[in-house]
């Protein structure tokens, strides 16, 4: 079983959704990526929409950017959640596809996640969210990670306290 469909309006767009596929993968969610266009392949999208739906997805996450239409129209073709993800531009830094994807007319809702790393990273644990809503294993997961993150931020600030500021900021410049 599929439960999350993930589709981009171009294979360039594929590597900028990295730490999506890869926050999937740590949570053991199975998911089928397509990279089909609102515009010059739209009967494709809805046909893969019915498929997926078919396969047992739960939830769709769509990027695109510029015009980005995409999350839109798949929002029209299904009743699912669909999680929209702007990819950052050259015109404007995303901005474009941000005001495109979050301006959707009511009754037909995209849920947004901010453009570049983070957007990517935040759709798929946001996608885990609503699969965790009927699913006790993955809001486990989704505890142990925060959790995670917790004890991350924390031994940071000890080692801050030990090291002291500047050296601490020495360590941070060489890692780069």
């Amino acid at each position: 079983m599929t439960e999350v469909g993930i589709i981009v309006g171009s294979d360039s767009d594929l590597p900028k959704l990295k730490g999506c596929f890869q926050t999937l993968d740590d949570f053991g969610i199975s998911y089928d990526v397509k990279a089909y266009s609102a515009h010059r392949t739209p009967h494709l999208v809805a046909e893969w929409i019915k498929l997926m739906e078919s396969a047992g997805a739960k939830v769709f996450i769509a990027a695109a950017g510029g015009a980005a239409h995409l999350p839109g129209v798949v929002a029209s073709h299904t009743v699912l959640p669909v999680i929209g993800i702007p990819i950052e531009t050259q015109v404007s830094g995303g901005l474009d596809s941000l005001l495109s994807i979050v301006q959707m007319p009511s009754g037909i809702p995209v849920a947004t996640v901010a453009t570049g790393k983070a957007g990517a990273t935040n759709a798929a644990l946001l996608a885990v969210s609503i699969l965790a809503t009927a699913n006790a294993a993955y809001q486990e997961k989704l505890r142990n990670y925060r959790n995670t993150m917790q004890k991350t931020i924390i031994e940071k600030n000890e080692t801050l306290s030990k090291q002291g500021l500047y050296e601490y900021i020495k360590s941070l410049e060489a890692k780069k």
